[in-house]
């Protein structure tokens, strides 16, 4: 096998080049003594999410913003013999599969973690070389390859070794291998005879009895190789990528589709960029089908640091992303695992001898904030050094993670290591740790579920145990599944009639014991959908739904059952009978906490996620300053659609979509002509004349308040929170925008044409209301007239502004979600009072020709405060009106609502809460006409219908260049700082108007 230049010497020298791997040397294994006392870590870990969620419900114990990597201890497992336990190898594969059966009925096997393969000797000496080396040369060389298969227990923390019936793969390492229910599927690697078939074996653990199966796969494939990386896609498509052919690396990417027989493999050509050709770099798929590829090694034997993202589009095409954050450290021979929406990844190796060392030894990809984490804090720039105990912190875990060539898996919230080499040393340890992050989102869930396990309990049946039982085991019928949990790994029934060739597709995808057929990809990509955005409010809605209940916490003390070993199992959290069946269901809430981006004027990272108290907003004057470093569009260059442009709506997504990338134009001509804007427009104004006035939308979704032109604030908002593409979240989560999409700003052509572009590609999932600047004559007056004129020339603009502005009188003029929420642009006024008022109103309308009711939803506020009720005059000018809290509760109680989102007013902190929290009023532009220094903010609704503000802070001065600022006020851009200079904007929500400023009521 290849020298493996990870635990040679440590010099400054180049690392060893790619060359063809020598076969493996036989070797005797290497046994580890098994006399051990057992600890179970599924125990341990449930004593410790006991503890966190004790100190979130009592005030103040919320962690800030994303939560920090975990940190790795020792498992002490049991091994009745010596042979039972692995031992010490490196180039294994570890994989997680999932019980079978229902928890205390005959036949059930809990979640097991399957071993398999590996090396587990090392030959030859550690003489280091100054040049690269070929296949014979001095160095640490890996040899003993095996085809044991060794299986570990979660909940009996038991190690035991298997001999599965049926023809077993030839012994081999640096192998892949996933779990497609409960069969592993493993392909590829290096053995005694050189690079191993390209045959994909199945090992089928559905039956008590193992069994060993070949997969007949026709035509060609991705032919033998080692070092690459295969992964489940949303439960369907078997994911090959990257590694080395013996030749050179590799950079192809080849889908098997396991729902489609025969079977066969397929070679993708994904759009975007993707990796560079690369070998012993990982993968991990997350439940909504999201790839993420993390780190390896290139053509060049330069470690990786970059993560890219690969995604399914709905109409087949694949697309690369590189992923958000800045990694910590390159690296290869490392291992990765996604638990929900965090991948979390573990030592790996730098070349020359070595190794990933201090706190980078360990880091997490949080997909849902956008950030990399290390085991201190969010990582803004790449902090790898030397290992020490003070570089640690004085933390000695750093130390256990210092490996490469290990094998990682996770069962429900745990993350398990196993082996892999340090210092020319094997390993034989199993480590573990928590994701409290992953931990509060299943807590929640299985606070959920466990009204139903009560009675189960009631009845003699043995209850679930921690950590599992949402995602795991207890899937016997849709009903008991929460709503939003998540459904991994369906087993799969043994192959019919004694067909040696194994099934792995999901349409013969069943339960052992209750036998209920498995709900499929469709399923698991709703039933994820909120994970990524609304992952901060888990907590939030866990203490919500234990509010007729006390939930019973286990202790360290008690709590946990005993095995026939003697071992603690903790078992599933009970809650009061009696509570639990009385429990209403949730409704519409605002969680405590919001979601605000703070940038750092130093570092390499754009901005840093965290969370403040709702209650800090109310009278917050600060302002949180935003820094653009140098190097922010390398390290987070996210989302950018680089499709193939065969079409308007294409053409402007590819151009326009670059929440990272994109930069005002140096030239202001409009990219765009009349033509295509007519071919974009009347797309558009298809679907939305096909749509009724009051939209009926669904959760999970996101809410945009005004935008005014600011294109540079809808992209930090794409950018901080998620864009709308198949490689960012639409695929889960549908996008709302209130309106006012044109004037004031610099960039109202780009801002209206890209929604439109992204209402044509996605029209169920982009949603866009009428706001009162979607009306002629007032756009003629606040800039957007002028900008088209400016931008494509006086006959194009004009031709261009009223075409545009036909269109805006077919908008939706409001939207229903979950019939719960009623979102509008302005408000209520006097002469709304019921849902379909709204609704009776016919399109195309016209300003002037609407009744007062169009007026009302388009033009009214809400009183100063909660004090000031009934109708009042309105600022804005004669025949408006501002509405207080008495009818914000007349009309949600005549509707059966319980809040109303709107926008067209500046708010300071991007939202306000109005009414009691009745009426949430919500802003996106930041500083809006370069004056208000204001923030702007999103509202994202989860499937639980918990809303969670999420906002950005405006740019410092110091900062609006071109190169910095999206907002930048160009030298030939005058006419809009007169236009705003002599129509000032409508004052700032909660400020006094002064004397001398005027409104609506000048024109």
């Amino acid at each position: 096998m290849e020298v493996d230049s990870s635990i040679a010497p440590e010099t400054d020298q180049a690392p060893p080049s790619n060359h063809t791997p020598p076969a493996l040397a036989s070797a005797i294994p290497m046994e580890r003594d098994g006399d051990e006392a057992a600890s179970s870590p599924a125990a341990a870990a449930s004593v410790g999410t006991g503890s966190a969620l004790q100190q979130g419900q009592q005030g103040g114990g919320v962690v800030l913003g994303p939560r920090c990597a975990p940190t790795y201890t020792v498992v002490n497992a049991v091994m009745e013999k010596k042979e039972d336990g692995p031992g010490p190898r490196c180039g294994h594969t570890l994989t997680a599969v999932p019980a079978i059966g229902e928890e205390g009925t005959p036949g059930y096997v809990g979640p097991r973690l399957i071993l398999f393969g590996g090396a587990t000797a090392l030959e030859g000496n550690s003489g280091g070389t100054a040049s690269p080396s070929p296949a014979g040369s001095a160095g640490i060389r890996l040899a003993g390859a095996t085809a044991d298969v060794h299986c570990y227990d979660v909940l009996t923390n038991k190690w035991s070794r298997i001999t599965p019936i049926g023809e077993p793969p030839t012994p081999r390492a640096a192998h892949v291998a996933t779990a497609v229910g409960t069969m592993v599927v493993i392909q590829g690697g290096i053995g005694p005879a050189g690079l191993s078939a390209e045959d994909l074996h199945v090992l089928d653990l559905t039956q008590q009895k193992p069994r060993w199966h070949r997969v007949v796969v026709q035509g060609p494939g991705p032919g033998p190789r080692y070092g690459h990386v295969m992964a489940l896609v949303g439960q369907r498509y078997l994911m090959a990528i990257g590694g080395n052919d013996g030749k050179r690396p590799l950079a192809d990417v080849w889908a098997l589709d396991t729902a489609a027989k025969p079977y066969e493999w397929r070679k993708l050509e994904p759009e975007g960029e993707g990796p560079p050709p690369c070998m012993y770099a990982t993968a991990s798929a997350r439940s909504d089908g999201l790839l993420l590829l993390c780190g390896g090694r290139d053509a060049n034997s330069v470690p990786l640091a970059s993560a890219y993202g690969l995604a399914k589009h709905r109409d087949g095409r694949w697309e690369w992303a590189i992923a958000p954050g800045v990694s910590p450290s390159p690296r290869y021979q490392h291992a990765a695992v996604f638990v929900n929406a965090r991948l979390h990844v573990s030592g790996g190796a730098l070349g020359g001898g070595r190794m990933v060392e201090d706190l980078s030894s360990v880091a997490v990809l949080d997909t849902a904030a956008g950030v990399w984490c290390d085991t201190k804090s969010v990582v803004t720039t790449p902090r790898t050094g030397r290992y020490s105990a003070d570089a640690a912190g004085g933390d000695a875990s750093v130390e256990l993670t210092r490996r490469c060539r290990h094998a990682a898996a996770a069962v429900g919230d745990l993350i398990f290591i196993y082996g892999g080499l340090r210092g020319g040393v094997l390993l034989d340890d199993l480590l573990f740790a928590e994701d409290l992050a992953a931990a509060e989102t299943t807590v929640a869930a299985s606070h959920a579920a466990a009204a139903a396990a009560a009675s189960d309990v009631q009845a003699g049946r043995s209850p679930a145990r921690y950590g599992f039982t949402d995602e795991r085991g207890r899937q016997s019928s849709p009903e008991s599944v929460p709503d939003g949990a998540v459904i991994l790994g369906s087993p799969v029934a043994p192959p019919v009639n004694g067909d040696i060739y194994a099934d792995i597709s999901h349409e013969n995808a069943m339960l052992q014991g209750s036998r209920k057929p498995s709900k499929g990809v469709e399923y698991l990509v709703e039933a994820s959908a909120a994970e990524a955005e609304a992952i901060t409010a888990a907590l939030a809605a866990a203490k919500a739904r234990q509010v007729n209940g006390e939930v019973e916490v286990p202790s360290r003390d008690g709590g946990a059952e005993a095995t026939p070993s003697g071992k603690p199992i903790l078992s599933l959290i009970k809650p009061d009978s009696a509570a639990s069946n009385s429990t209403p269901p949730a409704g519409v809430r605002l969680h405590h906490r919001a979601v605000v981006v703070a940038a750092e004027t130093g570092g390499a990272l754009g901005g840093m996620v965290r969370q403040l108290s709702i209650d800090q907003f109310e009278n917050e004057g600060r302002r949180v300053s935003y820094g653009t470093p140098e190097n922010a569009t390398a390290a987070r260059k996210l989302l950018d659609r680089q499709m193939s442009i065969n079409s308007v709506p294409k053409k402007v997504i590819a151009h326009l979509l670059k929440p990272r990338g994109w930069k005002p134009p140096v030239r202001r001509q409009f990219f765009l002509d009349c033509s295509e804007i007519a071919e974009l427009c009347d797309s558009a104004e298809r679907i939305f004349s096909s749509e009724p006035s009051v939209l009926q939308l669904r959760a999970p979704i996101k809410i945009f308040g005004d935008l005014h032109g600011q294109f540079g604030d809808l992209m930090r908002l794409f950018d901080e929170y998620g864009a709308p593409s198949t490689a960012g979240d639409i695929a889960y989560i549908d996008y709302l925008f209130l309106g006012d999409y044109v004037d004031r700003g610099q960039h109202s052509l780009e801002t209206i044409v890209l929604l439109l572009a992204l209402k044509v590609e996605y029209p169920v999932n982009v949603h866009l209301i009428r706001g009162n600047h979607e009306a002629a004559d007032i756009n003629a007056l606040f800039g957007f007239r002028i900008e088209c004129i400016e931008r494509m020339g006086e006959r194009d603009g004009i031709w261009t502004w009223h075409r545009i502005n036909r269109l805006f009188n077919w908008l939706p003029l409001a939207a229903l979600i979950e019939k719960k929420i009623i979102c509008m642009h302005g408000g209520i006024g006097r002469s709304i009072n019921h849902v379909d008022q709204i609704e009776n109103i016919q399109r195309p309308i016209t300003m002037e020709a609407g009744s007062i009711v169009l007026m009302d939803l388009l033009w009214s506020d809400p009183t100063e405060n909660d004090s000031v009720e009934g109708l009042r005059p309105n600022a804005r000018g004669p025949g408006l009106v501002t509405f207080g809290p008495d009818r914000v509760m007349e009309f949600c109680n005549n509707n059966d609502l319980q809040l109303i989102v709107r926008a067209h007013e500046c708010v300071m902190d991007g939202f306000e809460r109005f009414a009691q929290g009745h009426l949430i009023t919500l802003f996106s532009a930041t500083n809006y006409c370069g004056t208000a220094n204001n923030a702007g903010a999103i509202l994202v609704l989860g499937r639980d219908l918990v809303v969670v503000p999420k906002l950005i802070h405006p740019l410092p001065p110091a900062l609006t260049s071109p190169e910095t600022s999206p907002e930048h006020q160009h030298i030939e851009d005058t006419w809009m700082q007169e236009l705003n200079a002599n129509r000032p904007p409508t004052p700032t929500r909660g400020r006094p108007q002064g004397v001398n400023e005027r409104s609506l009521a000048w024109i």
